[in-house]
Formats: C-alpha cells, structure tokens, sequence
C-alpha cells in the first residue's frame, strides 16, 4: 500500500514540475486589467523591461498582505535590475486601493474581475462557488517571454527567492 501511495505521489510531483516548466520559453498571455488607479494596463505597457507578474488569491488576507509587503520591501531593488512588479487577483478597484494604500504598496496590482488574466495564465482556481487566483509567479524578460514560472510560493520568502533568481537571469543573458 505505501508503495502504491509512493507512486502516485511521484506521478503527481513529476506531472506538476512538467506543467510548471511548461511555461518557460512561451510568450507571455497578453491581458488588459485596470489597476487600483481604475487605469488600463496591458501586458505590452512592460516591454523592454523585466516584469514579475504574481497572482495572488486575495487582498488583505495573512499570506497575501505578507508577500506584498515583502515585495514593498524589497521594490527598490527590483527597481534598480530594471524590473517591474504586478500583482493580480481577482478582486475589484475598489479593493485593489484600499489594499494598496493600507501598505503603501508602490506597484500596480490588476484587478482581473472577469478571470482573464488569471484563465490565461492557468492559474484560476477555487472550491464550490468560490474562485481565485491560485498564488503562482512568472518572471518576463522584456521581449515578454516568459523565463520563469513559479507554482508554488511561500508568501513568507518568495520576494526574495524571485530577487534572487532575476539577478541570474540577468547574469546569464550578460554573459
């Protein structure tokens, strides 16, 4: 029985890391969302520089607060490596401000109130009625391919863990 179990543990561990690398190399899913500022923002606005898109279930709960503020925290340093960061989740303007002047959060957060962003990028989840953005990440090299796909973050490193991975990248295409 413990194998049988092992087995379909392995099965479903490969099957997500295959679908997670599946992203790498793919252009980026365009979208067109408004931000907290009720502005239209598509994914072309972010061309010719790194963008971190990371989807987040909703405003104002534990984790999500954690890794805003981590990403907050941190901002000036993506800022310097020419990289910008955008947060999306299913929630509306209104909340996206509330949210955003609450931590003083200097990035735009889209509000993907119709599930478009969030259905393209594979990442729209939920149980029963409920639906959400399921907390995944994608690094996009200014050309808006995507270079690197997060699915699963502990909201507690992940600003940190991305930070690093960019500087990676970036070293890479350098040398």
């Amino acid at each position: 029985m413990s194998r049988i179990l092992l087995l379909v543990f392995s099965l479903l561990l490969s099957s997500t890391v295959a679908a997670n690398s599946s992203w790498v190399g793919a252009l980026a899913p365009d979208f067109t969302l408004d931000d907290q500022n009720g502005e239209s923002k598509s994914l072309d606005d972010y061309k010719g520089q790194w963008l971190v898109l990371y989807f987040y279930p909703k405003d104002d709960t534990p984790g999500c607060t954690t890794e805003a503020k981590n990403f907050r925290d941190k901002y000036e340093e993506y800022k310097a490596l020419n990289t910008e960061i955008v947060g999306v989740s299913l929630d509306d303007v209104s909340s996206h401000k509330d949210f955003s002047s609450a931590y003083k959060l200097p990035f735009t957060i889209l509000a993907d109130v119709n599930q478009e962003a969030s259905k393209a990028y594979k990442v729209l989840g939920g149980f029963g009625p409920m639906e959400y953005a399921e907390r995944e990440t994608f690094i996009i090299d200014p050309q808006g391919n995507i270079v690197h796909h997060y699915g699963d973050v502990d909201p507690d490193t992940h600003a940190k863990e991305v930070l690093k991975q960019l500087k990676e990248l970036q070293k890479e295409l350098e040398g």
